[in-house]
């Protein structure tokens, strides 16, 4: 199994999933389209919105994440906004469906073990979330605190984003300026 030395978070989880063929780059940069404060518990892979990318299961949020030579794509359902979960599992893949207020999301292709996991773990996320008229508690428990330590190492997390390689220059200045005007 291929060893990732991104977050320890995101390791755990990439060493538990069945396999990482065409997910390197997506496991690689899963931090850029984190919030902050939120970990990975889980990962798979499966087909969505025309591409074969990682499915993210989080502790504030479900995540689809296909980084493409050309394009990135980035769906996220929010544990509040789900209203159920459906799993049908086939020989080896099977399609996770996610509903959410009115819409439904097909992720297919799914590894029989890890979509039956990851399903089952959205259902206990689900149950344990919002209560009807709440707003959900990750973002804003995320979004309070934007002052002083949270800045600077926000900053610093960006600079070494940069350095890495992870994001252009383009990506770096719009971040900064998005960090700078939450002052």
């Amino acid at each position: 199994m291929a060893t990732f030395n991104v977050r320890p978070d995101i390791d755990a989880a990439a060493a538990r999933l069945s396999g990482t063929f065409g997910a390197k780059r997506e496991i690689e940069r899963l931090p850029s389209v984190l919030w902050e404060g939120e970990t990975v518990e889980m990962l798979a892979k499966g087909h969505y919105a025309g591409g074969i990318g990682l499915i993210a299961l989080t502790n504030l949020r479900l995540i689809f994440y296909k980084n493409g030579i050309m394009q990135q794509t980035v769906e996220d359902f929010p544990y509040g906004k789900i209203s159920s979960v459906q799993w049908q599992g086939g020989m080896l893949t099977g399609t996770l469906t996610v509903y959410t207020s009115g819409n439904r999301a097909d992720i297919q292709n799914v590894l029989k073990n890890d979509g039956k996991i990851l399903a089952d773990e959205l259902r206990r996320h689900i149950a344990q979330g919002t209560v009807p008229g709440a707003p959900p508690a990750g973002p804003a428990v995320v979004a309070a605190p934007a002052a002083g330590p949270d800045v600077a190492s926000r900053l610093a997390t960006l600079d070494q984003l940069r350095g890495q390689g992870l994001i252009s220059d383009e990506e770096y200045t719009q971040r900064r300026t998005q960090i700078l005007d939450s002052l």
